[in-house]
């Protein structure tokens, strides 16, 4: 969610009435067949090809599904912020079985992903929720739900995401089942980094960050447990994701690998 562009038009205005908190707007922006959504500024909070809706185009959101590399049939997922729904969009196509949460608490960020992202209405398996993320993993009913979180939480400044204590941190891994993963978009170059790669060593057993890509951004893969990593079993396991969903899942695992062995 955080790379720049300098064009942007404003989008429709949403229909709800105005309430407290205040938001930032919610504004759109287009080139070469890709849609950006942003929050007032420059900075790209999510973007959609528009000829391929459910695709994440941006690197750093398909890495946000190297959880995959892990585990290869999660019965729940829970997206905390829904930016342009793009890894929700795409959870809910490629995992016909699971049930996928999102949590959002701008309500015109929901507007416009029905509008203009071609995020689906809710059904039996989709549930797009209206609210604070903090309170969502704090709640007791999303204590060991999920199998896979997904953590993109920024705001219209972009100066790292809005939820980065250990406390936060903490409750996220309660939500995990067991064998549970957790990916989190960090903005590497930013004094904010540190912070939340404490505060995640400090709630989760095992964390690895991949490459950075973008202008900054890092995906952190966050482990309920400490794993062994077998790097040949994960090779041929992103051999298999590559080929059937043209994810670039081998570069994971070279990330991986190399994540490992700086330590």
């Amino acid at each position: 969610m955080l790379i720049k562009r300098k064009s942007i038009e404003q989008a429709e205005s949403s229909r709800r009435p105005v309430r407290k908190p205040k938001f930032a707007p919610v504004t759109l922006s287009e080139q070469e067949g890709v849609r950006y959504l942003h929050f007032g500024t420059e900075w790209v909070q999510g973007a959609m090809r528009i000829r391929k809706p459910d695709w994440p185009e941006l690197e750093y959101a398909q890495q946000m599904m190297s959880w995959m590399l892990f585990i290869d049939a999660p019965r729940t997922i829970c997206q905390l912020g829904l930016g342009a729904a793009t890894l929700t969009k795409f959870c809910y196509r490629q995992f016909p079985e699971a049930h996928v949460t999102a949590i959002e608490l701008n309500p015109s960020v929901i507007d416009i992903c029905h509008s203009m992202f071609k995020l689906p209405e809710d059904d039996a398996r989709l549930q797009v929720r209206e609210m604070d993320a903090f309170d969502f993993v704090l709640h007791p009913s999303s204590h060991g739900a999920f199998d896979v979180l997904q953590c993109d939480l920024y705001d219209a400044t972009a100066r790292g995401p809005v939820l980065d204590t250990p406390e936060f941190y903490a409750a996220c891994n309660a939500c995990l089942a067991p064998g549970g993963i957790m990916t989190v978009n960090l903005f590497g170059d930013h004094p904010s980094f540190a912070r939340n790669i404490k505060a995640m060593k400090f709630a989760f057993d095992q964390v690895i960050c991949l490459p950075e890509v973008h202008e900054g951004n890092v995906v952190a893969l966050c482990f309920r447990e400490r794993r062994k990593i077998d790097l040949e079993a994960l090779a041929a396991r992103a051999a298999q994701i590559q080929a059937s969903t043209k994810l670039p899942a081998k570069s994971w695992v070279k990330g991986i690998a190399t994540a490992l062995a700086a330590k």
